[in-house]
């Protein structure tokens, strides 16, 4: 069995070693509405500032029509409380105009953290 053994030295080694949870969620903008899925997760950004339970939230673009949120918890009731939150109320409520299918949204727990 390999063992390796390493310490937290900094404060935000520390803090970056809480966070054990997240979401991926896949996003595919409908042909035409890119920029409007766009702004949409831009002006997401304060209601994630806002909640406390989510200290890392990024919306993220890899290709024309292809988006998607990467955020991350420290706590499992975190991440609930963020998926029954506003910005995933929002994203439902606007998914059929925006989206060409569904979100996609996949839980991960961390295994290893830097």
């Amino acid at each position: 069995m390999l063992s390796i053994r390493a310490g937290a030295d900094s404060k935000s080694d520390k803090e970056i070693g809480m966070i054990k949870f997240g979401l991926y969620v896949r996003l595919e903008a409908k042909p035409g509405k890119e920029a409007d899925l766009e702004a949409f997760l831009q002006g997401a950004l304060p209601l994630a500032q806002e909640e406390t339970g989510t200290p890392v939230w990024y919306a993220v673009k890899f290709g024309p029509q292809s988006y998607a949120i990467f955020d991350a918890f420290a706590t499992d009731e975190d991440r609930g409380a963020h998926l029954n939150g506003p910005i995933a109320a929002a994203l439902m409520q606007h998914a059929d105009e925006l989206l060409s299918t569904p979100p996609v949204i996949e839980r991960w727990d961390a295994l290893a953290v830097k």
